[in-house]
């Protein structure tokens, strides 16, 4: 363990914004404000884009009150990018902290900042440049590995519940089919929180498919068609993720071949437009009416997109551990250590309690966790009660639901 060095502080955020990230940058500045080994705490505007830039905002300006209301707020505040650092960026990077003596760095983010900030701290060693790097744990996705979940998988996963609880109502009053798609292109952790917000066992959704294994449209209609025979209706949550047994995407499967957009990491936009919801309804509709499932399928589809993540509604437990976690961030770099991503692990179920520790940056950059399979149930259509033990104590409580007893009717 190394001794402290005297210098500034830089924060910044990447990649997608959650419900809690201002919160966790927050933690850091109130763990950071006491130090006298730190001189100033700037944030970073647009990630290291903003570094690359001297584009800073003066944290410790900030008033108690403005940075306890930003705590509260969702996306993030300090803007954002998706720029991973080639070394030219480095080489910039590290001159902007040699001029203004900026020896800590704290990043907000999921695996893709790990990454960043593992590349940046061994440019940082290359040049025998002293630099205190550190990573806090972010991601609705909940991917990253070290971490038992992540800050903003809980408010995420509180608004794809609730999301639910309200579809499932009102598929309820005319029956038929809904297909939500939700975010999770490897991992399945969100589309599986909608199955948290289930009060009685004829809840929807009666159907939960995730990225983690392989996707049949045969067996995908057989599943629909036994539902909507039994109950009359089918509510269904799906990854953007899902791929067949090749490991191709069923976007482009059910796209036969043509052309689909990709994003700026090159890979191929699989819910943004809508495109997967619609083709699976279409799917579908053909598919159990030639079947003679239904005469005539009344299907809806919609995909969740952006506003999963910054939904304002946090998860009490996601906002605290966010806070709690920055704070803990802020003290490992005043402890002496180097570098690390700071990381959740849970210490209990009954009752629920978490814990954080301090990994190796490597352990985290780059890699995917995926959902465990005692999470998934055995026929790959839903999650098993593990997961809802694992997934409820970080939603928060959830508005009680009421049903009125359609066996009272009035005789005439």
């Amino acid at each position: 363990m190394a001794s402290t060095i005297k210098g500034r502080a830089v924060i910044f955020t990447q990649g997608g914004p959650t419900a809690v990230i201002n919160a966790s940058w927050v933690g850091v500045v109130q763990g950071l404000m006491l130090n006298h080994d730190i001189s100033d705490i700037w944030g970073a505007v647009n990630g290291i884009d903003g570094i690359m830039k001297e584009k800073f905002v003066d944290l410790m300006a900030q008033t108690a009150k403005t940075l306890e209301d930003i705590s509260y707020t969702p996306a993030s505040q300090l803007r954002s990018t998706r720029r991973k650092p080639t070394p030219e960026d480095n080489v910039r990077m590290l001159d902007v902290f040699l001029k203004h003596n900026i020896h800590y760095a704290f990043g907000i983010g999921g695996n893709d900042t790990s990454e960043s900030l593992d590349i940046i701290n061994d440019a940082a060693r290359d040049r025998e440049f002293e630099l205190r790097v550190f990573h806090v744990a972010k991601t609705v996705d909940n991917d990253l590995m070290e971490n038992d979940h992540t800050p903003g998988y809980g408010s995420a996963a509180r608004y794809v519940a609730n999301a639910f609880r309200g579809v499932n109502l009102d598929n309820q009053c005319f029956g038929g089919l809904y297909i939500g798609v939700c975010m999770g292109r490897h991992a399945g952790f969100l589309t599986a929180a909608s199955a948290l917000g289930r009060t009685t066992p004829d809840d929807g959704p009666h159907l939960v498919y995730l990225p983690e294994h392989p996707f049949s449209l045969d067996a995908f209609a057989r599943d629909v068609a036994a539902v909507h025979t039994r109950l009359g209706r089918c509510v269904v949550a799906v990854s953007e993720g899902i791929e067949d047994e090749n490991r191709t995407p069923i976007l482009q499967v059910l796209s036969a071949g043509g052309a689909l957009e990709k994003d700026s990491h090159g890979n191929i936009q699989l819910s943004g437009t809508g495109a997967l919801a619609d083709k699976l309804v279409d799917f579908l509709k053909q598919r159990l009416e030639k079947d003679g499932v239904v005469k005539k399928l009344r299907a809806r589809g919609d995909t969740f997109g952006y506003v999963q993540r910054s939904f304002p509604d946090q998860s009490p437990v996601d906002r605290a551990e966010a806070l709690a976690l920055g704070h803990f961030a802020a003290v490992q770099a005043q402890s002496g250590n180097i570098d690390g991503s700071c990381a959740i692990v849970r210490v209990s179920d009954n009752p629920y309690k978490a814990d954080y520790r301090l990994v190796p940056l490597k352990n985290v950059a780059g890699k995917t966790r995926r959902m465990p399979p005692e999470f998934i149930s055995p026929e790959k259509n839903d999650v098993t009660e593990a997961f809802l033990r694992y997934g409820r104590p970080l939603i928060g409580e959830l508005s009680p639901i009421g049903a009125l007893d359609l066996t009272k009717t009035i005789a005439f």
